[in-house]
């Protein structure tokens, strides 16, 4: 599975430039890890930008980037990054702009704003930085619990690099 990524520029209340580019990550890294979140309030989106924390210098030693997305404002997204203080970029896609751009799962539309078990669902996606940046793995969840734990995402970026 290779597919051209789509580039985008989204504020970052993370480390790395402001605002965030696909484009601007390919300098120092091989890899992206885009991790879509469901929203701000999400108990395991929180969780998980916390695991991916404490596993983070695994990523950079594959030389991958992770950088978490989430679909709310910079302002609501900030709130993450003051209570985790996490080490890697953490976006604001407020109008879903990179959500939409990689087919982030999404159910039963308005209805998730009403419900954790509807609405927009985690993915990942693993992009190759390369000259023409390609996605080269997707997670794509069907449920609020359903996300790829870390072991899996290493094991996404072994195989990518043929390790």
């Amino acid at each position: 599975m290779s597919t051209e990524a789509t580039d985008f520029s989204l504020p970052n209340v993370g480390p790395g430039p402001d605002p965030l580019s696909l484009s601007a990550l390919s300098a120092d890294n091989e890899f992206g890890l885009l991790l879509f979140q469901r929203d701000h309030y999400c108990t395991n989106c929180r969780k998980q930008v916390q695991t991916v924390a404490e596993w983070y210098d695994e990523f950079a030693d594959r030389e991958t980037e992770v950088v978490s997305i989430v679909p709310e404002p910079p302002t609501t997204v900030r709130e993450w990054q003051d209570s985790y203080d996490l080490p890697y970029p953490l976006v604001a896609d407020p109008e879903t702009e990179a959500g939409d751009a990689y087919h982030q799962p999404v159910r039963f539309g308005l209805l998730g704003d009403w419900s954790d078990f509807l609405g927009r669902m985690p993915e990942a996606v693993l992009v190759d930085l390369g000259e023409t940046p390609e996605t080269v793995w997707q997670y794509r969840s069907t449920s609020t619990f359903d996300r790829p734990d870390v072991d899996d995402l290493l094991a996404a970026i072994d195989d990518a690099r043929g390790a």
